[in-house]
Order: C-alpha cells, then sequence, then structure tokens
C-alpha cells in the first residue's frame, strides 16, 4: 500500500520535450522492479490534453523500453472497457498536473474515488505530481477556482493528512498553508518542493525523496503558543537516470 505524492515525476527536456525523471524510477522501485512493468497515467487534471499523453509516452518509450505503458483518458468517455480491471491490473499509476478540483469531480462521477482505494489496498503503487500529490491526500491549497489560491477540502482521504505541492516555488503556498492549518480549515500535513516526493505506506511516511539538492519536505502542524509549527524534513537524493 504504497503512495508517492509528489513536486516532481517527468523531467522537462528542450530536446524531447520530457524524459523519466528519477522519481518516476523510485514509483517503478516501490511496485518492486518487474521485468515488464505496467504504468497507466492519468492526465484528468489537464483536461486529458493529448499533448500531455504524447510527450509522456514518448519520454516512457525512450527512457523505459521495457515498461508497458498505458493510459486512462475520461474525456468524452473512458478509454478502456473495464477502468476497475485496467487500474487493478497496473503496477504504477502516475497521476499527472492540474487542476485537482475538476480531476476530484471527474474521477467521482466515473467511479475512480473507489477504484483507487481498491487499487491502492490491492498494492498498485499510486503517484503523481500536483494535483496527483493533493488528490490522495483530504486537501490542500489549489489554483483550481482561479489565479488566487484557494483550500480545496474534499480529496480522496487516503492519507487522512493536508498537502500541498510547490512550497518553494510559488510564493503564496506557504503562508495560505500555515493559515489553513493553523485555524483547522486544514488537518496537519506534508508539503513538498519542487523536486521532491513523499514516499508513504499506507498512512506512514517512510521518507521523503528528490531528484534535485537543497530541496526539502515539510511538516506543518497546529502549535498552542504560535498557531503553526512548521518542520523541515530533509529528502534523500535520488540517482540520476
Amino acid at each position: 500500500m504504497n503512495i508517492l505524492a509528489t513536486s516532481a515525476g517527468f523531467v522537462p527536456d528542450g530536446r524531447w520535450g520530457a524524459r523519466v525523471g528519477p522519481i518516476i524510477h523510485h514509483a517503478l522501485r516501490l511496485a518492486g522492479n518487474p521485468a515488464r512493468p505496467k504504468l497507466c497515467l492519468l492526465a484528468t487534471a489537464s483536461g486529458d490534453d493529448p499533448a500531455s499523453y504524447s510527450r509522456y509516452y514518448a519520454a516512457l518509450a525512450r527512457d523505459l523500453p521495457d515498461l508497458r505503458a498505458s493510459h486512462l483518458a475520461l474525456f468524452p468517455m473512458p478509454t478502456v472497457a473495464d477502468v476497475r480491471a485496467h487500474l487493478l491490473d497496473q503496477d504504477v499509476i502516475w497521476v499527472g498536473g492540474g487542476s485537482v478540483a475538476n480531476l476530484l469531480a471527474v474521477w467521482r462521477t466515473h467511479g475512480l474515488d473507489t477504484i483507487m482505494r481498491d487499487a491502492w489496498t490491492a498494492g498498485v503503487v499510486l503517484g503523481g505530481v500536483s494535483a496527483g500529490s493533493l488528490c490522495w491526500h483530504i486537501g490542500g491549497t489549489t489554483d483550481s477556482f482561479g489565479p488566487d489560491l484557494r483550500p480545496v477540502t474534499n480529496g480522496l482521504g487516503l492519507l487522512p493528512f493536508s498537502n500541498t505541492p510547490h512550497y518553494d516555488s510559488e510564493a503564496g503556498r506557504r503562508p495560505l498553508y500555515q493559515k489553513l492549518v493553523a485555524e483547522g480549515v486544514l488537518p496537519p500535513g506534508w508539503a513538498t518542493d519542487d523536486g521532491v516526493g513523499l514516499h508513504f505506506h499506507g498512512t506512514e511516511l517512510v521518507e521523503a525523496v528528490a531528484d534535485r539538492a537543497d530541496a526539502f519536505a515539510w511538516h506543518v502542524e497546529q502549535d498552542p503558543a504560535s498557531g503553526v509549527r512548521e518542520t523541515r524534513v530533509i529528502a534523500r537524493r535520488l540517482p540520476e537516470v
């Protein structure tokens, strides 16, 4: 029962558009490094953008030729006949970024809230970046509703914490997240700098990992004296690939 909730994943590449970053390689290690792993991509949060799927497939084909990649698009209708069977047959499910609010609404319409829990319980590694990190938690901070960050509080709740990505790269994330936790709008939780992922086994944090130097995870909780307390978590640097 592993979840890899991150502010990382595919790495931009000027020549190819994207390459498979160390975080995704780590997700495959968490799945046991099968000889021919199965990985399903979901870009629901970007409206199943075809260009995103093209970049992802190109990167996976080039960098992981033995991987059996697939995708599940939900617009205008599911691209596989049996969504549950397909997702439970994967080694890794990787969820891209975008609007977590729209992702949650569409997933619930198609029953993916229940299916993802079943996949997690069955041992499929659940992973993703940004919206693909927030979705597994109770809630967090999002720009799904417009350019100003706002709370989202109706996540899947597989992890009973709050979450925010891009903690070091988007100036509004840190103050809003701390305010929401201090006021009890969000429960205590975890934030990730860009390049960092949180590995949970069940609901216990195993470690933070990173694809770059000087990037951290952060635990944010209420504090009786100051209102909120932030604790830096050192991330283990993953090997370059």
